[in-house]
């Protein structure tokens, strides 16, 4: 699923390409995504001016001069085109005053498409319980042991909790540990005040560093433009087992990144470094 980097990345490219257009057409396809798209939706965009795009964690509000949201939901595999020629499974194509089309493509129908009053966009009920974003003053070292006390689950499965922190997955989550230090199987309300903030700062730096790359390109993840995100080239853990640890070049105590389960997900780290 597309984390919190690639979607700034491709809420970026569409507001680089709409921001002040006119929605000229819009077609719809099927409206049986994650949820069914509502009545009218197309009737309700389509004369609109796109004022501005916000993100929220791994959502998307495609901001209209009518005083409405266009909430958008990438899912697992969906993704967003710019002038290219229309693919299968494109549910949604739209056409901007200027010739631009856009479309909203999704083979697996988990993504979402919703019409949200501009200012009623936070308590979407997808939005409502989301935890602070991550690259804001909202979340820090106070408000993240806060989140965390007295939690007996393991640390990487409470900040893949999208209430505790807003847009982490599988992937960032275990490059934000890796550059901690912290072990993902560390129980989340046993960290303390230093190793909190050491997380806070690896989460934003591993966040920034990604979008800076245009995120991770993984299965269906492109680019609106059809580029691929590059910062898979930098992972320092996800997707590396068996690799040697860039800490540990050498260190006969170290076995390498290793892979588990945790959670029925792919979890990678080093035990040599990772406490």
């Amino acid at each position: 699923m597309p984390e919190l980097p690639e979607v700034e990345t491709v809420m970026r490219g569409l507001a680089a390409k709409l921001q002040g257009r006119r929605i000229a057409a819009a077609s719809l396809v099927r409206a049986d995504l994650r949820f069914a798209v509502p009545d009218g939706f197309v009737q309700a965009i389509v004369g609109a001016r796109i004022e501005g795009f916000r993100r929220r964690g791994k959502y998307m509000f495609m901001r209209l001069d009518r005083g409405m949201s266009v909430l958008i939901h990438l899912g697992m595999s969906g993704r967003m085109t710019i002038d290219r020629d229309k693919v299968a499974h494109q549910h949604l194509t739209i056409t901007t005053d200027d010739g631009c089309v856009i479309g909203f493509v999704d083979p697996r129908r988990f993504g979402a498409l919703d019409l949200v009053p501009r200012e009623a966009e936070d308590e979407h009920r997808l939005i409502r319980a989301l935890g602070p974003e991550p690259l804001t003053r909202a979340l820090s070292a106070r408000v993240l042991r806060a989140a965390l006390e007295g939690k007996a689950t393991p640390i990487k499965a409470a900040l893949l909790d999208q209430s505790i922190i807003a847009g982490l997955g599988n992937i960032y989550v275990s490059e934000a540990l890796f550059r901690a230090r912290i072990s993902p199987f560390r129980l989340a309300g046993s960290l303390g005040a230093a190793e909190a903030a050491q997380l806070v700062a690896a989460i934003k730096a591993t966040l920034t560093e990604a979008i800076a790359a245009g995120g991770s390109s993984l299965r269906d993840y492109v680019q609106p433009s059809g580029e691929l995100g590059y910062f898979q080239h930098a992972w320092k853990v996800y997707g590396r087992a068996g690799q040697t640890c860039e800490r540990c070049p050498g260190m006969p105590d170290c076995p390498g990144i290793v892979r588990a389960v945790q959670a029925n997900r792919a979890t990678f780290w080093c035990p040599r470094t990772q406490a």
